[in-house]
């Protein structure tokens, strides 16, 4: 394993001690494996590589070649399995949208 460990590391572009600090901000995780560390960066890139791939190609990014935070937002609404991802990726909405809204919900709860 130990080769194959050394050959992975050389693929991955996340620093592995920044993934180390966020385990270990964890109050559960005491220590870390370095194998498991190395496999969870690796598995971590792939999730943002997933996420950014398929947020483009989902999104305006193909006519505008470029990738924007309300292409990642949609994507997250609109894929099941990437829902987990909306309280931190939430669509964007103007402030007069939402004191608009925030107004109504006021009426609506004044009617009662």
């Amino acid at each position: 394993m130990s080769q194959n460990k050394d050959d992975l590391k050389k693929t991955i572009s996340l620093p592995i001690s920044r993934v180390r600090l966020i385990m270990k901000s964890s109050p559960d995780v005491s220590s870390i494996n370095q194998d498991a560390l190395v496999l969870t960066t690796k598995a971590t890139e792939l999730f943002v590589q997933h996420l950014a791939l398929s947020s483009f190609n989902n999104g305006s990014g193909k006519e505008t070649k470029s990738l924007s935070y309300s292409d990642l937002a949609n994507n997250a609404e609109e894929t099941e399995t990437l829902h987990f991802l909306t309280d931190i990726l939430p669509k964007k909405i103007l402030a007069r949208d939402y004191l608009r809204s925030l107004e109504e919900m006021q009426d609506e709860d004044a009617d009662f």
